[in-house]
């Protein structure tokens, strides 16, 4: 468990696991831990299942075949959650993640599993969910189809500026002091306010990795101020940035405040790196959350959307607008409705809470 302190010179001070039961012991009673469970199925959310005694323990960062001892870290009346301290055994299963940030982001949950077992398990879940749960009776399921790409495969990000870097386990382990650094990345799953700054991010093809980067390095150089969540204070807030397969970008620049200046300076900067972006945008966000869905997103450089097309169709996607992450799974999930459907051309077809239009006018 990791537990950082605010020193009086701005540094990071590690404290040790023992240090910090000990405070938590005064508080409440210890959690148990279990010396060896073996995680025999999968759960919702990529969790691992195992079974301690007459509890269900759910587990992150396993899959079945794995053997842990387990730190309990929430009790309930039927289950346990929990997550590893060690692991005694590996699954046959597992295979080796191809991003640095993985087990820490959250972004990817099974990449240390192979993409027909991530199949195979949300084919499971399905079944799980209509039979036991819903009390549906499915006589026939067809497989799911898979996706061609299994990286670079989706057309929108968004990524967090945060003041308090979240801490590697490595430099954890060190028992340095640490100094205070900013981030550029994605929320560390359960901790709100813990950004991981990333480096290569394998879910969206370029060029975002150099315009986040870009940003990144010319904020520091500049000593822009990046947003502190809990105080509500720093300049530069959230980044999306969305891709097209027809070689559109559009990128929104989130602030806290105005700095006619500083603003002009960095999205000049973008205009200049990176000529390919069709559609820049920013926007002042002074609300205590992230969502811009309500507020006035503004045209700086290019055409105020970015376009997508498909078998012809050319769809025009603004920065709010809802359009499926990935293109082209998308393409292949609407061919199969069109299938399914068996329209003549004749019928009246309504997209009900529809977003760009895209399954109505497909079909």
């Amino acid at each position: 468990m990791q537990v950082f302190e605010r020193t009086s010179n701005l540094k990071i001070k590690v404290l040790s696991l023992s240090q910090n039961l000990g405070r938590m012991a005064r508080k409440k009673k210890r959690n148990p831990r279990i010396e060896s469970l073996e995680i025999v199925k999968y759960a919702a959310e990529g969790k691992g299942l195992g079974y301690y005694e007459d509890k269900v323990v759910f587990v992150a960062n396993v899959i079945p075949g794995d053997v842990v001892e387990a730190q309990v870290s929430k009790k309930r009346k039927n289950y346990y959650e929990a997550f590893p301290v060690q692991f005694l055994a590996y699954s046959e299963d597992r295979v080796a993640a191809f991003c640095e940030h993985f087990g820490v982001c959250g972004g990817c949950k099974w990449q240390n599993l192979p993409y027909e077992k991530q199949l195979a398990a949300k084919e499971q879940e399905v079944l799980d969910n209509l039979g036991r749960i819903g009390k549906v009776d499915i006589e026939e399921i067809l497989p799911i189809k898979g996706a061609a790409e299994q990286e670079f495969y989706r057309n929108k990000l968004e990524f967090t500026f945060s003041a308090d870097r979240w801490l590697t386990k490595e430099e954890v382990e060190s028992g340095k002091d640490i100094e205070q650094e900013p981030a550029l990345g994605f929320h560390v799953p359960r901790f709100f306010d813990k950004v991981v700054d990333i480096q290569k991010c394998f879910l969206q093809p370029e060029p975002s990795n150099p315009i986040r980067n870009a940003i990144r390095e010319y904020a520091l150089e500049r000593n822009l101020s990046f947003f502190h969540l809990r105080e509500q204070q720093g300049f530069l807030r959230t980044l999306i940035i969305r891709t097209a397969s027809t070689g559109e970008v559009m990128v929104i620049l989130s602030l806290f405040h105005e700095d006619k200046e500083e603003r002009e300076a960095l999205l000049d900067m973008l205009v200049e790196k990176f000529p390919m972006i069709t559609s820049l945008n920013y926007v002042i966000n002074e609300k205590k959350n992230d969502t811009i869905t309500d507020q006035e997103i503004i045209c700086y450089k290019g055409q105020p959307y970015i376009e997508e097309e498909m078998e012809g169709l050319r769809f025009r996607i603004g920065p709010k607008s809802f359009y499926q992450t990935n293109s082209a799974q998308a393409y292949e999930l609407y061919k199969v409705v069109r299938d399914f459907s068996g329209l003549t051309g004749k019928e009246i077809v309504y997209d009900l809470y529809t977003g760009t239009g895209t399954i109505a006018n497909f079909v």
